[in-house]
């Protein structure tokens, strides 16, 4: 019996979403395995409704109106449907996102080749012309994930993954009632927390590089605010990798002295805008893991009115 990979695809106003489903659309299935995708609109009106029932694609597409302007909202509901298909493998991309042809093959290739729960696949940024050069040689939009310390899972460091591309396994497993934080839902860094507790659970993880998906970089994210911004959500949401009192201790004073290493060579290296720059979003990065060990609310994104152009929709890191 073929077994069911359903793709979870939470969208927030994003026109984009059409060009994500055209490319899901143009995936082929590995062998013995069945696609379908599971679409979540987290509007408050089922805006993209229009968009996902006019896609012609080669899998079944269902549409669900999650509305609450809570990502993990959004991302409970699809993993409510893939439960009742009993999905044997869900599938994580962004609405903003597309994906090559054999994305889904490598993942299940990777997954099977290592015996993987959970396998993350690089995110990589298409920057418009007129990006400041630092920006894209340093290649801050871009998501490449990696294994934390020697050993993986509870026998090592917790692992995580992120939502942009991801592939998990679910039907059975002891994480498969497991839903998001909903109260990381309007902050972002519920994927990195989801996948945190997995990881506590036994989840074993892995990593295949060569299933990428691509993402174009809005403008309105060439900011060094906008990268402040996020980096210091990222930072907070790491400290969630460190369960217990004493854990959250050792992090912060590690992070605050990397945080004075930071500050120190970003004052060193001031006139020079690339260098300075890296090192200062280095320093905001742990400057974000001692807010979050001391539990400092985090920032609304989704679903948040900002007048920076910063995009309601996603900040993942």
């Amino acid at each position: 019996m073929a077994q069911r990979i359903s793709i979870l695809l939470c969208t927030f106003k994003r026109r984009s979403v059409g060009r994500t489903l055209k490319s899901l659309a143009h995936l082929r299935a590995p062998t013995g395995y069945v696609i379908d995708i599971i679409v979540a609109d987290n509007d408050a009106t089922p805006s993209a409704e229009h968009r996902v029932r006019s896609c012609v694609a080669s899998w079944p597409v269902s549409y669900i109106h999650a509305p609450a302007f809570n990502i993990s909202v959004a991302r409970n509901a699809c993993l409510k449907i893939a439960r009742a298909r009993r999905s044997d493998w869900v599938a994580f991309v962004d609405d903003d996102e597309v994906v090559p042809v054999d994305w889904i093959e490598r993942l299940i290739s990777c997954a099977v080749s290592t015996s993987a729960d959970v396998v993350s696949g690089p995110a990589r940024a298409r920057y418009p012309e007129g990006t400041p050069r630092w920006m894209v040689e340093q290649d801050w939009h871009s998501n490449w994930p990696e294994l934390r310390g020697i050993g993986q899972g509870v026998a090592g460091q917790p692992q995580t993954a992120h939502s942009c591309n991801a592939l998990m396994r679910l039907a059975g497993t002891r994480w498969e009632s497991n839903d998001f934080e909903l109260d990381r839902g309007v902050s972002g860094g519920e994927d990195t927390a989801y996948f945190f507790a997995l990881s506590r659970m036994g989840a074993q993880f892995s990593i295949c590089k060569e299933a990428q998906v691509f993402e174009e970089v809005a403008p309105e994210r060439l900011k060094l605010r906008w990268l402040g911004r996020r980096r210091f959500r990222m930072g907070q949401s790491y400290a969630a990798s460190a369960p217990g009192f004493l854990a959250r201790v050792r992090l912060a004073v590690m992070a605050l002295a990397k945080v004075v290493y930071c500050a120190v060579v970003t004052l060193s290296v001031l006139p020079f805008e690339a260098r300075r720059n890296f090192w200062l979003l280095r320093g905001v990065l742990h400057l974000g893991v001692l807010a979050g060990c001391f539990a400092l609310p985090q920032p609304q994104i989704y679903g948040a009115a900002v007048d920076d152009g910063y995009p309601p929709q996603r900040a993942n890191g």
